[in-house]
């Protein structure tokens, strides 16, 4: 194992890491960081978003071909990634919702869930974990147990009693939140395409918003990576059957969001080192204690 500074991030379907921090990742990668994606289910339950690729031919093989797009994802990002192999849980409908298929990855006990994100933790020994909130970012069910899992490795993996058998214990020293999609950004960025007359993909986002009561972190972390949005979008379109080319992802020109907003954003959870909020970089307080 190397001595330069270590990244993972943790996501629940291929495809969510270039929706929520790639940019992020693709600077620390360029920088010398070693960044790992792990990928906790292989989106089996998911739909084709992609209205031109909704063919029988691709539904019916949508588990090999979204391993095939998280590939070409991870070479366009240039980072490592890991799948811990559990199964798509899906997104449960109606009212109330549809129970959880047996056996997906968010029916699973933590611990059997948790279990192989340890190993991966102590066998890749990262100083920084990104993954979602509490919330999940979105009430799907793999989400929220993606976040519990995580939680439950940076708590975990340091502790030489817990998960015996995965390997020597190793303590990442910061936890992050991705909050790219917070109020504030999600306003400034409606708010400035309205001012150029241009449709916002947002504005039925921020009617919903006075609904959603959900507890939000703050921001705490901005990490400025406008240069590295090209890339993201590259990584995004990738991932052909989840990402509709002329959608929703591409609706804000990459020149009013650089001007407006050129930074992805995160909520610090955990910290083991010192640091001064805000910050503006994910190892800040890390690089006096290991090192790199």
């Amino acid at each position: 194992m190397s001595g330069r500074l270590r990244l993972m991030a943790v996501h629940a379907h291929p495809d969510d890491e270039s929706s929520k921090g790639a940019a992020t990742m693709a600077r620390y990668q360029a920088e010398g960081v070693e960044v790992v994606v792990v990928t906790c289910t292989g989106g089996e339950r998911g739909s084709v978003l992609n209205p031109n690729l909704d063919r029988p031919n691709i539904t019916g093989n949508l588990a090999a071909i979204r391993q095939a797009e998280m590939e070409q994802a991870r070479r366009v990002l240039g980072v490592r990634q890991e799948w811990l192999g559990f199964v798509d849980s899906g997104l449960p409908e109606g009212d109330p919702p549809s129970p959880l298929p047996d056996g997906c990855f968010a029916s699973l006990t933590v611990p059997v869930a948790a279990r192989p994100l340890v190993r991966l933790v102590r066998a890749l020994r990262p100083h920084v974990i990104l993954t979602y909130d509490e919330n999940g970012g979105y009430p799907h069910p793999d989400h929220v147990m993606c976040h519990t899992i995580s939680v439950e490795a940076f708590e975990a993996a340091g502790d030489p009693d817990r998960y015996p058998g995965t390997g020597d214990p190793w303590q990442p020293l910061k936890l992050y939140y991705h909050r790219d999609f917070s109020h504030e950004r999600v306003l400034a960025l409606h708010e400035a395409a309205v001012a150029r007359g241009l449709a916002s993909p947002y504005a039925d986002w921020l009617k919903r918003w006075d609904h959603d009561q959900r507890p939000r972190r703050a921001v705490t972390t901005r990490v400025a990576c406008a240069e590295y949005f090209p890339t993201r979008d590259r990584a995004l379109l990738a991932h052909a059957t989840q990402v509709d080319p002329d959608g929703f992802w591409f609706m804000i020109p990459r020149d009013l969001e650089r001007e407006v907003w050129p930074t992805e954003d995160y909520a610090l959870a955990r910290s083991l080192v010192e640091t001064v909020l805000p910050e503006s970089d994910l190892f800040a307080g890390v690089g006096e204690c290991v090192r790199v």
